[in-house]
């Protein structure tokens, strides 16, 4: 049975995000878990994150060796990673939220402020929006794996004021749009990132979190 780590570093709903993953298959083992050790034994492994950029970058880098086994795991190991909303962020060169601080550095972009063209709209970004999925992930026969047998119309749980703005734009794969258009989901080879919650996104964000496990990157 394959065990899948949710990261504990002080940041996230961590039990709702555990129950969604237990509830959508019983044939995986799913650690709540701090301990470095635990990622690099990890068949799958998932950041999640509430707050500020720098706050929660900081909250994992205080645990001695996190960042050190996530990059094992996560880069040389290419164990299936997924990042909800601030963790997903966090993999980025840098935040820019309080200042300047850098991110894990997996997929290159910075995360900055959402400046919505229409300025009656309020920060932050709150409630349910439909994804755009780019040209490369348009229809279900070219789709990434983990976002197969979705319908553009299903509507997904947003809460965020700063957005991850990607280098290449290959590495975005879904665009909400909030006033212009943000970055929903992002990726690359075993790394995937949801700005929104899943786990709160009821049948549609579920399906998601199903894919994932069964994602073979």
């Amino acid at each position: 049975m394959e065990t899948l780590i949710i990261i504990d570093y002080g940041s996230g709903n961590l039990r709702s995000a555990a129950k969604a993953f237990e509830h959508v298959s019983k044939d995986i083992t799913v650690k709540i878990s701090n301990k470095p050790k635990d990622l690099l034994k990890a068949d799958r492994i998932v950041l999640p994150g509430q707050g500020a950029f720098r706050d929660c970058m900081e909250g994992l880098s205080a645990i001695d060796g996190m960042v050190e086994a996530l990059n094992e795991s996560v880069i040389q190991k290419a164990t299936p990673f997924l990042g909800i909303c601030v963790g997903m962020q966090l993999m980025a060169s840098r935040g820019m939220e309080h200042g300047v601080t850098a991110g894990l550095g997996w997929i290159e972009g910075d995360v900055i402020p959402i400046t919505p063209n229409d300025t009656s709209l309020k920060i932050p970004h709150m409630g349910w929006n439909e994804l755009h999925y780019l040209s490369a992930n348009n229809t279900q026969d070219n789709r990434h794996f983990v976002l197969r047998n979705t319908d553009s119309s299903e509507n997904f749980y947003f809460v965020h004021s700063f957005m991850f703005q990607c280098t290449y734009n290959h590495n975005c794969l879904a665009m909400t749009e909030y006033g212009g258009l943000i970055p929903a989901i992002i990726g690359r080879d075993n790394i995937i990132g949801m700005q929104f919650h899943p786990e709160k996104s009821h049948k549609a964000g579920l399906k998601l979190l199903s894919n994932f496990l069964d994602w073979k990157p």
